[in-house]
């Protein structure tokens, strides 16, 4: 069976059924419930449909092509022997070059059944008794089978952006590491850019995903942050366009004040002002890039921006494009306003909006006739400045042993070509059971652990528990596709999946020089 189905962790049976009946993927809890039958390859779905239904398998799914039924309930053979209805969800699709069926389990214990593993947050166990006849629609709690059909819905999501996002970073990886060894006279070189923006764009979808479904909304980091780094990090993909007539001027604060703020988000919103200052100049043109910090000790009102007295660090970037006409300046912020052509949607801006003033700041937009646009940024500031020290990629080398593990075989590779293409040495594991064996055997010749958090079996989160008590002199950073909260010190040693060659290796040699935590 392949291991690949994106509902293989869902705490209900799950598996797919092609129109000949027979069963192609089924997930963990199907074996659990119905028996080692659904572990085969291929096996007959008619093996576990029991005779109490009143259509066969074949009649079922032959009647699926034209049913809009929500739910219908199916009685199915068990483990143990005896059958046992369930609320099933069937969803035709086709893939494979066959027209194949998503089949999904869920509970009834008001007719007698024990209740199994729902995802958190349903109202399964406070079900009423069903009377609807096996193999017939209906659903007697209109509410429960509703929120039912959405909790597979985000489970389903939250899977498929789990996968989506390694995927993303093998292909980031790989792409960056490339684009870093190619010379800027290459005929693949804008090709291979063009693959890493849309990469980039597909993991904001991912992300966007992953935050829709998450069962928990997090909450927003107050870690002190260096936005001389963020502004950085967000241009550097721009700076490898390869559009020579593009001018990057870089004017950065040289030691600027703290930012507390969630990082994610507002590189995000780095990435949204910088791609509409890059569309507006074209491929020729200047951008201006500046950083500054600010004291106001009197409340300040202007035209554009309104500030309470205190400490600020403000980004300003300002294209030499045509500027943006005076009757359509008053609108930039209004969600789904836009000039462009589909696919915008005319969210780039609104999204800016919605992010600064969460975080307490202000964001203006001024374009003087024949000038050009000038976006400006005010975030609230700490007292305190950051070491601002810009990491080249000459700086990124190393000779330390890493310990990767990552149960995404392309992921494994991809760290292990970047990492040893930079001259650290790097050791594999599959598993965090395997990755505390290679630490037990290796005593004194790991350096740092890098670990995905989301792996079945043991999480990286309990491997990195374990490694605090046997192995506590080894730094460890947690690779993610969500948006990490939590205490800062954790934050510093989380790499947000997919990420670049450079983060990759930045974050490896921050953490290595930073040392265990203490």
């Amino acid at each position: 069976m392949k291991s690949d189905f994106v509902l293989d962790n869902a705490p209900w049976p799950a598996f797919v059924v092609d129109d000949s009946g027979r069963i192609r993927r089924a997930n963990a809890a199907s074996v659990q419930q119905l028996g080692t039958v659904m572990a085969g390859e291929s096996t007959l779905a008619a093996s576990i449909w029991s005779p109490d239904n009143e259509l066969t398998v074949e009649e079922f799914l032959a009647r699926s092509e034209r049913s809009s039924a929500p739910m219908t309930i199916l009685s199915f053979r068990v483990k143990g022997g005896g059958t046992r209805s369930f609320g099933t969800y069937v969803c035709g699709f086709p893939a494979e070059g066959l027209r194949l069926f998503l089949f999904q389990l869920l509970p009834l214990p008001g007719r007698g059944d024990q209740p199994m593993p729902c995802p958190p947050g349903t109202d399964a166990g406070r079900a009423s008794d069903r009377t609807v006849p096996p193999g017939q629609a209906g659903a007697p709690d209109a509410a429960l089978a509703h929120k039912q059909k959405l909790d597979c819905a985000l489970q389903l999501t939250r899977t498929l952006a789990h996968d989506f996002n390694n995927a993303l970073t093998g292909i980031l990886g790989h792409t960056s590491l490339i684009l870093d060894r190619l010379p800027p006279e290459d005929p693949w070189r804008r090709s291979l850019v063009e693959v890493e923006k849309f990469a980039q764009r597909a993991a904001e979808i991912a992300q966007d995903l992953a935050e829709f479904s998450s069962p928990e909304k997090d909450a927003t980091r107050t870690a002190p942050g260096n936005l001389n780094r963020l502004v950085r990090h967000a241009v550097q993909p721009f700076q490898k366009s390869g559009e020579a007539n593009l001018e990057w001027v870089m004017q950065l604060e040289r030691n600027p004040l703290a930012v507390n703020g969630d990082e994610a988000k507002l590189q995000q919103s780095l990435l949204r002002i910088l791609e509409n200052a890059v569309e507006a100049v074209g491929p020729a043109g200047r951008i201006t890039v500046r950083t500054l910090n600010h004291v106001f000790s009197n409340p300040v009102i202007s035209q554009s921006v309104q500030l309470p007295a205190g400490r600020y660090v403000s980004l300003e970037v300002t294209d030499s494009g045509p500027g943006i006409p005076a009757a359509i300046l008053p609108r930039v912020f209004e969600p789904f306003f836009t000039t462009k052509p589909a696919p915008h949607r005319g969210l780039g801006l609104a999204w800016v909006y919605g992010i600064v003033t969460n975080h307490g700041g202000v964001v203006a937009v001024t374009s003087p006739p024949g000038q050009g646009a000038t976006v400006r940024v005010f975030l609230p500031a700490m007292e305190q400045t950051v070491v601002d020290q810009p990491t080249q990629v000459t700086d990124l080398r190393g000779r330390e042993t890493v310990l990767v593990v990552d149960d995404e075989e392309m992921l494994l590779k991809m760290c292990e070509t970047v990492l040893s293409s930079f001259g650290y040495g790097v050791v594999m594991a599959s598993s965090g059971v395997q990755a505390l064996e290679l630490v037990a055997r290796m005593p004194g010749e790991i350096d740092l652990v890098l670990t995905d958090l989301v792996m079945p079996g043991m999480s990286g989160r309990e491997l990195m528990d374990r490694l605090r008590l046997v192995a506590p002199a080894i730094p460890v950073i947690g690779m993610s596709g969500y948006v990490l909260s939590g205490e800062s010190a954790e934050s510093q040693r989380y790499l947000r999946k997919p990420f670049t060659t450079q983060a990759l290796l930045r974050r490896v040699r921050e953490v290595l020089l930073a040392g265990p935590v203490s």
